[in-house]
């Protein structure tokens, strides 16, 4: 396993076909999943090099992934594109991540049992080799990329403070680093959206 931007085999075919649009505007893929429902959501993390998601990168890379995918049609049926920032609590899809993050709080699950237990929680200290290091309650642990069905930072005091001051200190209002961008064709979600996003900020469109 090189990273866990994708899930499952229809996540990958999605993953390969944007990532050259992601990459060519000047993004890094973070993660995609195209999550069940009565109508399907395809949510797609990106950031830029340094971090960066405002609001107006979210609508750019929606109209482009929109373009492409209405092409492409890799989905069956009608469903929702949601592009959108990593948040804070951000997942952690590439073995680099854990050295990135290396310090923070994380929660890490496993595919099978590792010393008894699939879920791990405790502070990152790096990597060594194909391994990711974590300190726990319960003593330090190495555990294989390969193994990790998910990662994520935990939501702290510290993190929310550390984040937002990056954020202020690259030069753009920290308000709009976990915006979302969705795109549907229902004209009753369009309206429901829009008094959403009276309340909540998010811009949403439409698409197919």
């Amino acid at each position: 396993m090189t990273d866990m931007l994708a899930k499952t085999p229809l996540d990958r075919r999605i993953a390969d076909l944007i990532g050259p649009t992601v990459s060519g505007m000047g993004f890094e893929m973070v993660r995609v999943r195209l999550m069940a429902g009565k109508r399907p959501t395809l949510q797609v993390m990106a950031e830029r090099p340094d971090g960066r998601m405002e609001v107006d990168d979210c609508a750019d890379l929606s109209r482009a992934l929109s373009a492409l995918l209405d092409v492409e049609d890799p989905i069956d049926g009608e469903y929702t594109l949601e592009v959108s920032s990593p948040g804070i609590d951000r997942p952690l899809t590439r073995l680099g991540d854990f050295d990135r993050w290396s310090g923070w709080t994380a929660k890490l699950e496993t595919d099978g049992l590792i010393e008894g237990r699939k879920r791990f929680k405790g502070v990152l200290t790096g990597t060594a080799g194909a391994q990711v290091k974590l300190d726990t309650e319960t003593g330090s642990v190495a555990l294989p990329f390969d193994a990790l069905s998910d990662a994520k930072l935990v939501l702290t005091d510290e993190l929310i403070a550390a984040s937002l001051k990056a954020q202020k200190d690259k030069g753009f209002d920290p308000a709009a680093f976990d915006e979302i961008e969705t795109e549907d064709e229902d004209d009753d979600d369009t309206d429901a959206r829009a008094d959403d996003e009276d309340e909540s900020g998010a811009a949403p469109s439409e698409r197919i």
